[in-house]
């Protein structure tokens, strides 16, 4: 108890040292959360796969189109519980930096493929009943301020035109890892416009998702799905959910790297910074050291003193940084939307920083808590006279 009120009462002695490596350590802790938090938002649609969704594109690449009539035969391979499929729109909402996820999918079998979009009762019947009809995610009505009933305007850029949806739902992710920004609409509302405007295009879809019974059974699905259109005019590649998340994470894999490479040099910055204050300390109050000798303090005691001041000083900054963390990181968060449709701070990332922030403060206590207790009294002495 007594070495807890030392250590307190030595925060003080010098409070301007104390605040600006306190703020240095905050800044630090904030930058590494900050960059924590940008990892996971990369890997967020990784995490939130299902084991038991499939997606079937065109082998060549997802630009390229399949056509309808492969819905039926893969529905019937074995194995295959449900079958949805649908197009990326690629639409934005009145300027071209309003630009989200809109997909034109099958309506009814997309929902129950993905459970996780919560949809009130009334609003998934109206959206089932309407071919204008549209829902979208909690955050991207929220950012653009749209209620259910208004006309969400959209201009295509894959579908050139002018286009108008009825919103008829918002929906919210079952949990926090849940994408909320979509927007979608009916499948069959843009194929009957492309029927009339771009007839070469109609019946054609950008995906097939596949749902599998088992999570087992996927690798199965997904290689009897390509071997029954193996030579045809649209080759497909099936593979499951998180594999084809992760072919995008994959495009930036070198950016994700040099961004986790950047977090772990934020804590050298913090070792840096709290070892510079802990060395300045220690030089100062060497015959303070010399003088507790004298009254009893075993080295073990000045070396809980001198790493205890380091270890609060640490923490303190640290806890100072997440606090401001989580503001922050929901300011940009809604500001990335369209990039990072999850961009929060998860439990892991605190446990990361508090975890960094407690090494680094028994690493930079650890040399002048070591020169201390080597201390000689006489030498101690001396330097106070």
């Amino acid at each position: 108890m007594l070495i807890l009120k030392i250590v307190f009462r030595n925060l003080f002695r010098n409070r301007l040292r104390t605040a600006l490596t306190v703020l240095g350590v905050a800044t630090a802790i904030l930058a590494f959360a900050l960059l924590r938090i940008l990892v996971g938002a990369w890997y967020s649609g990784v995490e939130a796969s299902s084991a038991t969704r499939l997606v079937t594109r065109n082998a060549v690449s997802l630009i390229f189109s399949l056509p309808l009539s492969y819905f039926e035969r893969i529905r019937q391979i074995d194995g295959v519980s449900k079958v949805s499929y649908g197009s990326w729109f690629g639409g934005y909402y009145i300027e071209e930096k309003n630009l989200f996820a809109n997909f034109a999918v099958e309506p009814r079998s997309y929902l129950e493929l993905y459970p996780e979009f919560v949809l009130s009762a009334a609003g998934k019947e109206a959206f089932l009943r309407d071919r204008r009809a549209c829902v979208a995610g909690r955050k991207i009505a929220e950012k653009f301020g749209w209620t259910v009933g208004d006309v969400v305007p959209l201009k295509g850029t894959i579908f050139p035109g002018d286009w108008e949806f009825v919103l008829k739902g918002i929906y919210r992710g079952k949990d926090r890892t849940t994408d909320e920004t979509q927007f979608f609409f009916h499948w069959d509302y843009l194929n009957e416009v492309v029927r009339k405007t771009m007839p070469r295009r109609a019946d054609q879809v950008g995906f097939y998702l596949v749902g599998v019974a088992r999570p087992d059974l996927a690798a199965e699905v997904a290689a009897d799905i390509d071997k029954s259109f193996r030579n045809s005019i649209a080759e497909t590649l099936t593979e499951t959910e998180k594999a084809f998340q992760m072919g995008f994470v994959a495009m930036t894999g070198a950016l994700v790297t040099i961004i986790q490479v950047i977090s772990m040099l934020v804590v050298v910055i913090i070792l840096a910074v709290v070892a510079n204050t802990m060395v300045m300390t220690t030089r100062e109050r060497i015959g303070e050291y010399a003088v507790l000798k004298c009254l009893g303090f075993g080295r073990r005691h000045v070396s809980a003193i001198i790493v205890g001041e380091s270890a609060a000083v640490t923490l303190a900054g640290c806890a100072l940084g997440l606090a401001v963390t989580v503001p922050t990181a929901r300011r940009i968060g809604q500001e990335l939307s369209n990039f990072f449709p999850v961009f929060h701070m998860e439990p892991g990332t605190v446990l990361w920083a508090f975890g960094a922030a407690l090494a680094m403060a028994v690493a930079a206590g650890a040399v002048p808590a070591w020169r201390a207790a080597r201390l000689r009294v006489a030498e101690g002495i001396a330097r106070i006279a």
